[in-house]
């Protein structure tokens, strides 16, 4: 039984989000081989540093690369404007994907060795990477694979009324990453008393504030260092010169970061560094500052101020892919933003506590157990493997 776990990604965000399941399930000894497959260089060495000892048999490492000089050649036209690796490689690495008898992942595009190379006996576990509200999460791909794992009972009901899974076919096994980067915390910012806010604006444009607002807010915390900021925004929004997005198709560039924001004492900036990845600013921040982000949901952890910018005049009261909005003011103007803050901690203990520790719990189903083990029993259900882990909690099994 061979048993893959695909990391196929620019960026390493979405490694936390099944590293630890594969290496949960190596422990459980199913008698499977474990094969931790890596698309590029930055990739594999985040595996390797996260698995640290653990990467040993039957774990094996197994990097893949474009082999065909066509997709060298699409690659090197097209990779600056859209992911063209990340989709070319299933096609150079045919012979791999079929050695496997499952295939584990965190995002969409491995679909397509169902839909283009009509792997069909290949069972594809989709881990997902985040717990956020996002229409997106919840399109009709997520019924293609042939089981998904989710974090809780919030993304197992929209999957089942939204995209039309099968609820045999979602296991909630809670939230992997937790039990991988739940202790993380950078010192970026002075421990000085001064409340740090964390600035996370989303890549994708039709959703993101920091297209139209983004250097507003960097002006706003420039003259009130009252407040120290980490602007830490989604790893992808600059790691091209340009961002496409595929869902609303948008086009449009994040633009540099100007010597006054790079200069300011109370300004931390991260455009992309591993800290970026592993909860560091989510567990550090007093405060969220953001828009669409799943890492909302990674910060409620432990319930903090929040505040939201709306740079698109959404209609969101009601909106499931805005529950989030709920947990603190909404803005639409960086004029507003003073205000916001202090009424977001102000009132949070007596408003936007009690919302967001709803939010969380119907967002996550977390319990004694690790969560990667859990994730791994479904797995090895899925596999049809006996499982020798000690976990015995129903919601992570099949029905």
């Amino acid at each position: 039984m061979r048993i893959g776990f695909l990391f196929n990604h620019d960026q390493v965000h979405q490694v936390a989000h099944s590293l630890p399941i594969a290496l949960a399930l190596a422990e459980a000894d199913t008698g499977a081989e474990i094969i931790l497959a890596t698309t590029n260089p930055k990739l594999q060495a985040e595996v390797t540093r996260l698995a640290g000892l653990r990467l040993r048999p039957p774990v094996s490492l197994q990097p893949l690369s474009l082999t065909t000089r066509r997709s060298k050649a699409i690659a090197a036209i097209f990779e600056q404007f859209a992911p063209a690796t990340k989709l070319l490689v299933y096609g150079d690495n045919l012979e791999f994907f079929r050695s496997l008898d499952v295939l584990v992942v965190a995002e969409k595009t491995s679909l397509l060795l169902k839909s283009r190379y009509n792997l069909d006996k290949l069972k594809i576990v989709h881990t997902r990477h985040g717990a956020g509200d996002r229409a997106i999460g919840f399109n009709k791909e997520s019924s293609c694979f042939d089981h998904v794992l989710v974090s809780g009972p919030k993304i197992r009901d929209r999957l089942v009324t939204e995209a039309r899974v099968d609820e045999n076919r979602i296991s909630i096994v809670g939230y992997p990453k937790f039990d991988m980067h739940c202790g993380s915390k950078t010192h970026a910012m002075l421990e000085n008393g001064r409340p740090v806010a964390l600035y996370n604006p989303h890549v994708s444009p039709h959703l993101s504030s920091w297209y139209r607002m983004g250097r507003q807010v960097l002006d706003w915390f420039v003259e009130h260092e009252e407040y120290q900021l980490i602007f830490a925004p989604h790893v992808m929004l600059y790691e091209r010169p340009f961002v496409l997005t595929v869902d609303r198709l948008r086009f449009d560039r994040a633009g540099r970061i100007e010597e006054r924001y790079l200069r300011a004492p109370n300004i931390h900036i991260d455009l992309g560094s591993r800290a970026s990845t592993t909860m560091s600013y989510t567990n550090r921040a007093d405060i969220y500052l953001g828009d669409a982000s799943s890492q909302i949901y990674e910060f409620l952890r432990k319930p903090r101020p929040c505040v939201f910018l709306d740079a698109h005049g959404t209609d969101w009261q009601g909106d499931r892919n805005f529950a989030h909005w709920a947990a603190g003011p909404v803005i639409d103007d960086v004029a507003s933003l003073g205000a916001a803050l202090e009424r977001a901690r102000n009132e949070h203990d007596t408003v936007y506590r009690p919302v967001q520790e709803r939010l969380f719990r119907y967002s996550f189903d977390l319990d004694e157990t690790p969560s990667s083990e859990r994730a791994a029993c479904a797995v090895a259900k899925v596999a049809g493997l006996a499982w020798r882990g000690t976990t015995t909690n129903p919601r992570s099994q099949i029905a």
